[in-house]
């Protein structure tokens, strides 16, 4: 049997024991943790250090992850991330005015890029702007005109749009790559170099037709084109003479260039290429006309 004295001291302890555990339980909110560092009294040879704090960790709840059949439903499909839809590449054209087509192109993520367009062998680069939008007007050389954009990085798309009227436009492309110095200038009706009826891209409503310059010299390597259009049912009538031009510059000067011209007559469209020396450099700022590299345009009166 147990003494007296030895059950009296068990008693005494499990009674302190369960006021531990009790004092612990209604004084302490949350979970404490003690963090117990060594003070300057456990080691009189070094400088004292912070006293030891309580960090209280409180409103702790437990979670679990959810199953994969909480997640989706049968027969449903997982959403697709945000930002997938929001950085889609788009196009859209539509008809305008003499046989063009306003062309738009969204590409959220890709501001400031460089953008490329193709349309019927015709092509120009451009660059999207701080919202990765670009728009401009561009003469269509089909009546079903289908326009593909693509960026550097290989994004792309496409547009298409019906215009109206193509039957009734005489229409030149002169198309280059680079720092060519090329210009596509038309002198309607016998009219000379200035005067009315003389029309290239540095001149607006100066005669009959006009000429519409697609790209951005800005762009290493650009590729440029001007585009010439002539209602044919215009009351003028006689020869529209039309020639491309290149100047001596300092970049092209002592190197070959080349261009193409596209030319637009009946619905039909036909192309032609050119390769040329330019002069040498002594002969900077002068210009050499070239006379066969496109068609004049003969007009009959209406």
């Amino acid at each position: 049997m147990l003494s007296k004295q030895v059950m009296l001291t068990s008693a005494m302890t499990l009674a302190c024991a369960l006021g531990i555990g009790f004092y612990m339980q209604t004084s302490v909110p949350g979970l404490v943790v003690n963090v117990v560092g060594r003070t300057a009294a456990a080691d009189p040879e070094l400088p004292g250090e912070p006293e030891a704090s309580q960090l209280q960790i409180e409103k702790i709840t437990l979670t679990s992850a959810p199953s994969a059949a909480s997640k989706f439903k049968a027969g449903s499909q997982p959403a697709e991330p945000e930002h997938a839809v929001s950085c889609q590449m788009t196009a859209a054209a539509e008809a305008a005015p003499m046989a063009m087509a306003r062309l738009s192109v969204e590409a959220p993520c890709r501001a400031n890029e460089r953008l490329t367009v193709h349309h019927s062998g015709m092509t120009f680069t451009a660059a999207l702007d701080q919202s990765g939008r670009f728009s401009a007007l561009v003469p269509a050389l089909t009546q079903t005109a289908v326009f593909i954009a693509e960026t550097a990085n290989g994004g792309g798309a496409v547009a298409v749009a019906k215009v109206d009227g193509l039957e009734t436009i005489e229409r030149i492309v002169l198309q280059w790559t680079g720092s060519s110095g090329f210009e596509i200038h038309a002198r309607e009706f016998g009219a000379a170099y200035g005067s009315t009826g003389h029309v290239w891209h540095g001149t607006a409503g100066a005669g009959a037709g006009q000429v519409v310059r697609l790209g951005d010299d800005s762009q290493l390597a650009p590729r440029i084109a001007e585009v010439y259009s002539l209602p044919n049912d215009t009351s003028g009538s006689g020869t529209v003479s039309l020639t491309a031009e290149a100047e001596v510059t300092a970049v092209n000067c002592g190197r070959d260039v080349s261009a193409q011209a596209l030319q637009l007559r009946g619905g039909q469209l036909t192309s032609r290429d050119l390769v040329m020396a330019m002069p040498d450099c002594d002969a900077t700022g002068s210009f050499l006309v070239l006379n066969n590299l496109v068609e004049d345009l003969k007009i009959a009166s209406n």
